[in-house]
């Protein structure tokens, strides 16, 4: 049975929220780059497509692995192990295009490695403290 949401963990809970609204913001700030010829994109500089269409779609994941880590559910800590391990491909990936010479800001560089971090902590947390509901309970013994 799962517990209540008190009595859930609290770095759950935090690790659930924090996803949750650092998809909103990612959706966001993305958004407005790829959508919108303004401020947003002349600040951006020269960032790599693939980068920001990656983090923009990964948003809406984060959203989803934030409710399904709140609700304390198993494919919640699945989605949030996905994305760090997706975020650290694509960082590959990045780190291929610069060394190849491609055209990039550093803070890329600052916010794919602070991504890769969030990403792998929230799945860390909920792989712990989901997998615990997982584990089976020995059965009690009666003297």
């Amino acid at each position: 049975m799962k517990s209540p949401v008190w009595k859930r963990p609290v770095w759950l809970r935090v690790a659930a929220v924090f996803g949750a609204l650092f998809g909103l913001m990612t959706i966001r700030e993305g958004g407005a780059v790829l959508f919108v010829d303004g401020a947003a994109r002349v600040a951006a500089g020269d960032y790599v497509p693939f980068v920001l269409w990656f983090n923009f779609l990964a948003g809406f994941a984060y959203v989803v692995a934030g409710v399904g880590l709140w609700f304390r559910q198993y494919w919640g800590a699945r989605l949030a192990i996905a994305i760090a391990a997706a975020t650290l491909l694509v960082f590959a990936a990045f780190g291929l295009h610069v060394v190849s010479g491609g055209a990039y800001e550093t803070r890329t560089v600052v916010a794919m490695t602070l991504r890769s971090t969030i990403w792998i902590v929230i799945a860390t947390i909920g792989w712990r403290a989901i997998s615990r509901d997982l584990t089976p309970q020995p059965l009690e013994s009666k003297p």
